[in-house]
């Protein structure tokens, strides 16, 4: 049975995105996103987006994958997931760990949304920068 047989589509395309970045592969990811999305990944500030704007457009995007989700080796676990309409919000862990074998946790919620052709259009993405990275 295929994925979208059984999974609202927003939700669908949310696992695959964190799919996507588990593999590594940064052009079934990058396939996902509408040619105007917008990545907030942490929400607001941080030494990963200092104007808290977010990351707009494929090659705004593209520079994302290539900095942040590119070198890492990625771990999603989902512990909760709620579709609703073109949105889906997951509850989930994702640990990335470093070449040096050093495991970074971070509990976050995020939020994705999708338009009419089924391309994601954001990636709101809710977890604390300075809490995440001070315990390691």
């Amino acid at each position: 049975m295929e994925m979208s047989n059984i999974l609202p589509k927003a939700q669908e395309i949310a696992f695959l995105s964190a799919k996507a970045a588990e593999e590594g592969n940064k052009e079934n990811w990058l396939a996902l996103f509408d040619d105007n999305a917008i990545i907030e990944d942490p929400v607001g500030e941080s030494p990963l987006d200092p104007t808290g704007k977010g990351h707009k457009g494929k090659k705004a995007i593209e520079n994302f994958w290539d900095n942040i989700i590119g070198p890492g080796n990625l771990n999603f676990v989902v512990r909760e997931s709620y579709p609703c309409g073109f949105e889906c919000a997951n509850v989930a862990t994702i640990t990335n760990t470093f070449e040096n074998g050093t495991k970074l946790d971070t509990d976050l919620v995020i939020i994705y949304r999708i338009n009419e052709k089924h391309k994601l259009v954001s990636l709101r993405a809710f977890w604390n920068y300075e809490e995440t990275v001070s315990d390691k």
